[in-house]
């Protein structure tokens, strides 16, 4: 028996009772509706687009797949519940959904664990010693991990100089997304500030911050050149997205149709993965082009980094059981192996 998350899966079990889409002249065998919380010209939304279109050709329509973007269903923090409660065949939500069922998730949050393409790479492929552990435990949720979406490493900003070291952020207010990386923040000298992403541009302009954090695209999306002098490379988190479908509905699909769809979706998880390079590169880019400067972090800064974070590691492990420590020590195995 599938394990929900509580009175809030049986809500959203009723959230579809009505129609989302109008009837094609002829059905398909298979629909699947995925919810998407941001918008199609997204780069999540233009994966999912990807899917679709090989799902469709190469099932000759007996697949269709519906795609309801800008959360017209659910929101994000919905996601999880609705997928595992079979209200919807298939959702998009962040990896992070799962912290309070799995607490072993937010390992993708530990400072400095996955500060480089390769790593995060090999640890968000397929099997991996890292992935493979956590797709089993939200399997066991009622949701079934069909592929990963990459959405890039978390950078710092701030104006005049680069920040090296965390003495360059102590005592000084850092805008945040999260509670780990507000735990970051703390441990290595500074304030954390909780800020969205649509009011960060002001809130660097009035300085009610003095540091940023964000993805480095957002950099680009939100012109903050215009209020922020450097861009420090600390890839200190990695934010992932998964596309989830339902497992009990998983299981009632015919062996050929699931095929078509692990093959689809195997081809989206390596595209998406290419397409965030694509678009942090230019977003880097972009920044230089209008007078930003980046600042790459030594091996020996990195190491300072880690240091000072240490004990948001120690509070993980101590919080998150055998899980924790099992994903844990294979990134670090993971780490060790690639700088070889």
């Amino acid at each position: 028996m599938k394990r929900l998350f509580g009175a809030a899966a049986c809500a959203v079990a009723l959230a579809v009772a009505l129609p989302v889409a109008a009837p094609t002249a002829e059905a398909a065998e298979t629909t699947l509706r995925i919810t998407l919380q941001l918008p199609l010209k997204s780069h999540l939304g233009q994966n999912l687009l990807l899917f679709k279109e090989e799902v469709e050709s190469t099932s000759d329509g007996e697949i269709e797949v519906q795609i309801f973007d800008s959360a017209q269903l659910y929101k994000d923090s919905e996601v999880p519940q609705a997928v595992g409660a079979g209200a919807i065949e298939m959702g998009v939500a962040s990896l992070t959904r799962f912290v309070g069922e799995i607490p072993a998730v937010d390992i993708f949050y530990m400072p400095f664990v996955f500060n480089s393409e390769p790593l995060v790479r090999a640890a968000t492929a397929k099997d991996s010693p890292v992935r493979g552990p956590l797709d089993e435990a939200i399997l066991d949720t009622g949701s079934r991990v069909l592929w990963w979406q990459a959405y890039g490493g978390a950078v710092m900003l701030s104006q005049d100089e680069p920040l090296r070291t965390p003495a360059d952020i102590e005592d000084q207010k850092v805008r945040v997304f999260g509670r780990t990386l507000g735990s970051f923040v703390e441990a290595v000298g500074g304030v954390p500030t909780l800020i969205s992403g649509s009011e960060q541009y002001l809130a660097y302009q009035r300085g009610t911050v003095d540091v940023g954090m964000t993805g480095v695209s957002g950099v680009r999306s939100r012109s903050l050149w215009e209020v922020m002098d450097w861009i420090t490379v600390t890839n200190h988190a990695d934010i992932e997205f998964v596309v989830l479908v339902n497992e009990e509905f998983w299981q009632e699909l015919p062996e050929a149709h699931r095929a078509i769809i692990e093959t689809a979706a195997a081809n989206a998880d390596a595209a998406v993965r290419d397409r965030i390079t694509e678009i942090e590169n230019e977003a880097y880019a972009a920044a230089k082009e209008n007078g930003m400067q980046i600042h790459e972090l030594s091996s020996a800064e990195v190491e300072a980094w880690r240091a000072g974070s240490q004990p948001v590691i120690d509070q993980y492990l101590a919080e998150t059981g055998d899980l924790g420590r099992q994903v844990y020590e294979a990134a670090l195995e993971l780490r060790s192996s690639l700088s070889n």
